[in-house]
């Protein structure tokens, strides 16, 4: 049988096609890691992903089974990288003496130096730094590390592993749908009998995920703020009216008459209060008065305000942010004695127990080249106030500000799995992103990261509406009406509080579906109904709701 020249290549191609079904391996997602070791330990563990995109060959972990030291600015490891990806990066790392802090930095393909990530190391043993940074374009990029010590820096297992966008927002849609929802079934009877064919439809109303905002004393006076923020938050912050000079500027005369108004107006509305803060840390922030106190003098004053602010809302609020900013700054600590903190949160828990206690500090997941609030050492602080006598059995909390200019992600991501490590609520506690022509974007984006972490517990934004401007960010104009900001917020509120609706029962008069946790109005219509019913279930905690008509 002949055949022509045209009719075998086309059967040749066809062969070769199917050959190359058959053969070829889809490609696999890979999995984020959001582990972290957060002990110095005696032998590193195995890199993260293999060690990702980093091969031996590029850099070997070790020669003949000695330690190499870490490639530095002039000696670097050369990395392959793709146009808009998120790179994770991870490495253990120690110095040959002493101790100082190390950080790490990639340079993408379009030539920006970017700090991916930054801890305190030590001579004796091997820390984790877990971190990253975003190439927006495609080609050779450089991985290096430097430190503030003049002693060398070892490296090993390294790993950069690359995520497109849309593989690093499956991760997190992962997580929302383990961590945020839940799958519920709700059984409808009437007389005794299961109902079916019942229409359903849910309205989220309250508990889930804490997504709130800082408010201020303005809304104490404007109905339309009220009716605006209490319409879509259902957790706050006093942005600082429970705050020292707010409550006591002239020293011996206390005013509570606002903090205790909007209580007064949560409380009405069934938000739930973060407490903040006992004290801040921050010299600038104490009254003159305060600052011109002697040790003993300060101490007592210490103790009354500890007495009077915390006593006054035990019980009304679910946290305390106790010694405001304490990386930062360290009045008390200066005044009183380096264990002024830990004896502070022993006090506060004292005076009210329920509470989680929280350090509340800025820059720790926003800003890297920020070495006071490194990850590490919030760990190191957190740890020494817990080791305060009296303190191993309190409730403590981890409160990351996020005061955002442009995020880097993957460092969000990796310093958050680094703070989760230590298995306390770790609170998303003041969330803003600067004025710019990105900034919707930016927030969205750091929101969407929150949201989507694991060890993320709750979120605050600091974005109280004031007359004279806010103080970063504002949702609404002066009239109320939604800024750009403001309307991404909604669509994350709607997004993430989203319910069936106009759904049915099934022959058993049963409705099962996954859907975020909350507590839900419930409208149940039927044909053997003279009128809707309406019932409140609380679908937090609870996987099952019986409606009875």
């Amino acid at each position: 049988m002949k055949i022509s020249t045209g009719k075998f290549i086309l059967i040749l191609l066809i062969v070769l096609f199917e050959g190359f079904l058959v053969t070829s391996k889809p490609s696999v997602k890979v999995p984020y890691d959001y582990s972290a070791n957060i002990e110095c330990i005696k032998e590193p563990e195995k890199p993260l992903y293999g060690g990702g995109i980093i091969s031996d060959a590029s850099y070997p972990s070790s020669a003949g089974g000695e330690k190499l030291p870490a490639p530095i600015k002039g000696h670097v490891v050369k990395v392959d990288l793709k146009k808009d990806h998120h790179y994770a990066l991870s490495a253990w790392l120690k110095l040959s003496k002493g101790t100082g802090d190390i950080s790490a930095i990639i340079v993408t393909p379009d030539g920006k130096f970017v700090t991916a990530g930054a801890i305190v190391a030590q001579s004796g043993c091997w820390t984790l730094l877990k971190g990253g940074a975003t190439s927006y374009a495609e080609g050779k990029g450089d991985i290096f590390f430097e430190s503030n010590s003049t002693a060398q820096i070892m490296a090993e297992s390294i790993a950069l592993q690359g995520f497109s966008f849309e593989e690093w927002n499956a991760h997190r849609e992962e997580v929302i749908a383990k961590e945020r929802k839940k799958k519920v079934k709700i059984t409808v009877e009437s007389g005794g009998v299961p109902l079916p064919d019942a229409e359903l439809s849910l309205e989220w109303v309250a508990k889930g995920f804490p997504l709130g905002n800082a408010m201020t004393k303005e809304i104490l006076d404007i109905p339309a703020y009220e009716e605006w923020f209490t319409r879509r938050f259902k957790w706050a912050t006093m942005e600082n009216e429970m705050k020292w000079y707010s409550t006591e500027y002239q020293e011996g005369h206390e005013g509570y008459e606002v903090a205790d108004k909007m209580l007064a107006l949560a409380e009405r509305h069934n938000i739930t209060l973060r407490g903040h803060n006992v004290f801040w840390d921050d010299q600038s922030h104490q009254m003159d008065w305060v600052s011109k106190l002697v040790k003993e003098q300060l101490r007592e004053a210490v103790a009354r305000r500890l007495k009077s602010v915390v006593t006054r809302y035990a019980g009304k609020v679910i946290h305390w942010d106790v010694v405001n900013e304490n990386l930062h700054f360290r009045f008390f600590e200066d005044k009183l004695g380096k264990e002024a903190s830990g004896e502070i949160y022993n006090e506060v828990a004292k005076l009210d127990s329920k509470p989680i206690l929280f350090m509340n500090e800025f820059n720790t997941i926003e800003q890297p080249c920020d070495k006071a609030p490194l990850p590490t050492k919030y760990i190191a602080k957190l740890r020494e106030i817990q080791a305060y006598p009296g303190n191993k059995g309190l409730k403590f909390g981890i409160g990351l500000e996020s005061h955002f200019d442009k995020p880097n992600i993957p460092y969000m991501r990796g310093s958050l799995d680094t703070l989760a490590a230590v298995g306390v609520p770790v609170w998303l506690t003041e969330v803003d992103v600067t004025k710019g022509p990105r900034q919707v974007e930016f927030m969205e984006e750091v929101m969407r990261e929150g949201f989507g972490h694991p060890g993320v517990k709750g979120i605050v934004m600091w974005a109280a509406w004031h007359a004279k401007g806010c103080y970063v960010m504002c949702l609404t104009d002066n009239n109320f009406k939604n800024l750009p900001v403001g309307d991404a917020v909604d669509k994350l509120l709607y997004e993430w509080r989203k319910a069936p609706e106009k759904t049915k029962t099934d022959a058993k008069g049963a409705f099962e579906d996954e859907i975020f946790h909350g507590e839900y109005k419930v409208t149940v219509k039927h044909k053997s109904l003279p009128e809707p019913i309406v019932q409140m279930v609380d679908l937090d905690y609870k996987s099952s709701a019986k409606i009875t008509c």
